[in-house]
């Protein structure tokens, strides 16, 4: 009777897994969860906040010049940041502390910033997909002498068996613990332009080929299958621990065993049914996985290679089948990378057709095998360097690389929409909707012409400023200024790895804008903050004509003018002028000339759709006054305050003449001059005129209609 009734129950729990509406349930809990907890950014932090002291095991450690990361794992996963005082200290330090060990670290708890430049990648969205929610600013760290656990052992052996085999070392890390850190920045680059990302990180095809090879080399000795797939499991589970557990190989190990599960036990589950199971799990375990590439590239790919595999299946050709998977992956990714890179190469799936083997049948599996025998070194590292010399080779050919604005959720659910019924007309063999891709994606490309009201937006880019100014119907972009980030330091053992303002905030920004090329760099005056990135600009960028001021030429203004000249750009110095572009016009104010950097900048006054703006530069008071006294200036809808907001810039006299609606301050958080100056700041409140901060408000755009909309990056 027992035995009739767990049947019975075997079969109803067959019957039940089996049936859709179970995973479609499961899947709805699981997006309105996520859509709840991302909405309301809910945290499921064990910290409180006002931690002042932690402790934990470390993670991970990095050390950039005076800056030591690390990744401790205590109640929960944290970041701790601390700032090394001397060259003494920092190798104390590299003699100290290693993985494993377990730290007590005193200091303040933060919470992780977001992007201050609209559409750009979003750190603290990155740290909570990792389930990261605070970094801790420590001022002293301490090593406690309590023994690292064993996992921390292997995986310290592991990394340090890694780092011992000399050339290819870099990919194996990779394909062993996840680190790209040090694959060469170029390289990278390169492989982001091709679209070749993704072998960077383990596929489900390059782990069942890890799988099936450790299942060869167990059924050589066992016959037993449930045995055999148990211990697969179990170092397919030691690998992902090892590795860090990223969300594309956590899905993928996860699919390997339900599958085996699924076969064991004859429960007759589909594919796509354990898939749908698999990301309700996860998005349940964690919502933010959202915001994780890896996880959407690997879920979205993967999801419609499953539900095409008939459209796949129908060709028996492998190079053909090859292109066609390829091709799918390509649209499928596309909208994630138009709103990731603003750019898609149109020659990625035939890049990939070239690399996904040599990556999958060659550079993955020798790293594996190169790690257990190191002689072997110098014939992968041989496979590496043909690679990233053929990558960089691709790369190089500009012409299929196609930049695209971003778009809105919208315009994403409308890709989506086509890309699926480009892919079911196809398997209906109506070839003709494949036309859809090329005109979709001139419109894509095109669609900066609709624009039919200016934009400025005041970049954020720390203590600086960089202004972008775009005209209607793409007749014209213009950046004011480039940032500058200068390095304080002396110290060369304090230097950090260099950082880009224009490769990592201003570029990206015109990318996602829908820019290909600049009109015209505006330059003001020779200050580092201000001109400082014009050199990176230059060589990463189209630009079509540089603008600086007449005044003396300082050390800064004369290299990028020698620079801009041998990379064959041309370039006027300004005072008093007019400048037209397409009918719109800009005036050149101040044709003082000065000893004095600030008091030289170009100060600029346009009209745009009936609408008053004066840009001043770093111009103080006594330039101003010269303004006042030369021209009948009317009163300003937008004014940018000149020199940051210092105690010798924006007079009462200037801001009764100019009584502007809105007014900007272009600023770094906490910067070491203090600006903007507390009698600013009570000038602009005693008047009440409305005013920002790039330091409080990020990014700030100016959408110039009748009315003039702002929007603000925080």
């Amino acid at each position: 009777m027992l035995k009739a009734s767990e049947n019975l129950f075997l079969i109803a729990l067959k019957t039940l897994l089996q049936s859709k509406r179970l995973y479609i349930g499961i899947l709805l809990i699981a997006v309105i969860n996520g859509f709840y907890v991302v909405n309301n950014e809910l945290y499921k932090s064990k910290y409180i906040g006002n931690e002042t002291i932690i402790n934990g095991y470390v993670k991970e450690l990095n050390i950039d010049g005076n800056h030591l990361k690390m990744v401790i794992y205590s109640k929960e996963q944290i970041i701790v940041n601390y700032y090394i005082d001397s060259l003494e200290e920092l190798n104390i330090i590299k003699q100290t502390y290693f993985l494993g060990d377990y730290i007590k670290a005193t200091g303040v708890m933060e919470r992780p910033k977001t992007n201050t430049v609209f559409n750009l990648f979003n750190y603290k969205n990155y740290l909570l997909s990792q389930k990261i929610y605070f970094i801790f600013k420590a001022e002293n760290i301490e090593k406690l002498n309590i023994s690292p656990k064993l996992f921390y052992i292997i995986k310290k052996k592991v990394i340090s068996r890694i780092e011992s085999i000399k050339k290819s070392s870099p990919y194996i890390k990779n394909y062993l613990i996840s680190k790209t850190d040090d694959i060469d920045e170029s390289i990278l680059e390169s492989y982001q332009n091709n679209g070749l990302n993704h072998l960077l990180s383990l596929s489900s095809d390059q782990l069942s080929l890890l799988a099936t090879f450790i299942l060869f080399v167990i059924s050589k000795k066992s016959k037993h299958k449930f045995l055999n797939y148990f211990l697969v499991s179990i170092v397919l589970c030691f690998y992902l621990l090892i590795s860090g557990s990223p969300p594309s190989l956590l899905r993928a190990v996860m699919m390997f065993v339900f599958l085996k599960i699924n076969e064991l036990f004859e429960l007759k589950v589909t594919t796509i049914n354990l898939f749908l199971l698999i990301f309700s799990l996860l998005l349940l375990y964690n919502p933010y996985y959202i915001y994780h590439l890896g996880f959407v590239f690997s879920f979205s790919i993967s999801f419609y290679l499953i539900i095409f595999k008939n459209l796949i299946n129908q060709y028996d050709n492998y190079i053909i089948k090859s292109l066609l998977i390829s091709s799918i992956a390509f649209l499928v990714s596309m909208p994630v990378l138009i709103n990731t890179f603003f750019e898609i190469n149109l020659l990625t799936p035939i890049i990939n057709l070239i690399f996904i083997p040599i990556f999958s049948f060659v550079i993955f599996p020798f790293s594996i095998i190169t790690f257990l025998f190191p002689f072997l070194d110098n014939l992968l590292y041989l496979v590496i360097t043909f690679t990233e010399a053929l990558s960089k080779m691709l790369s190089n050919i500009s012409i299929f690389t196609i930049t695209l604005k971003t778009i809105n959720p919208l315009i994403f659910f409308l890709y989506y929409l086509v890309i699926t019924y480009l892919l079911v007309a196809f398997k209906n063999k109506k070839y003709y909707c494949l036309i859809y891709i090329p005109v979709g994606l001139l419109i894509h490309y095109y669609s900066s012409y609709f624009n039919i009201y200016p934009v400025i937006t005041f970049i954020d880019v720390g203590q600086g400023d960089s202004i972008l100014i775009e005209l209607p119907q793409n007749k014209g972009n213009i950046l004011i200024d480039t940032g500058g980030f200068f390095n304080y330091s002396n110290d060369e053992w304090s230097k950090k790895k260099e950082y880009s303002i224009a490769i990592s905030k201003i570029i990206p920004y015109l990318k996602s804008r829908g820019i290909k090329s600049l009109d015209y760099l505006i330059l003001t005056h020779g200050d580092y903050d201000h001109l400082g990135e014009g050199k990176k600009l230059l060589s990463k960028f189209k630009i079509n004509k540089l603008i600086f001021n007449s005044g003396n030429n300082n050390h800064f203004e004369s290299e990028l003018m020698n620079y801009a000249q041998d990379k064959g750009n041309s370039y006027e110095q300004y005072n008093q002028a007019t400048l037209n572009i397409n009918g719109y016009f800009f005036y050149f104010l101040n044709k003082q000339t000065k000893q004095n950097e600030n008091e030289d900048s170009l100060i600029i006054y346009t009209k745009l759709n009936n609408k008053n703006i004066l840009l001043m530069g770093d111009a103080g008071i006594s330039s101003e006054k010269y303004l006042i006294n030369e021209y009948n200036l009317p009163k300003m809808d937008i004014l940018k305050i000149g020199h940051h907001g210092s105690k010798n810039s924006t007079s009462t006299q200037f801001l009764e003449l100019l009584r502007p609606n809105y007014s900007v301050i272009s600023v770094g958080l906490n910067n070491r001059f203090n600006h903007p100056h507390e009698q600013v700041l009570k000038l602009l409140n005693d008047y009440q005129f409305k005013y920002y901060l790039t330091s409080l408000s990020g990014s700030i755009k100016f959408i110039i209609k009748d009315s003039i909309i702002i929007k603000t990056c925080l």
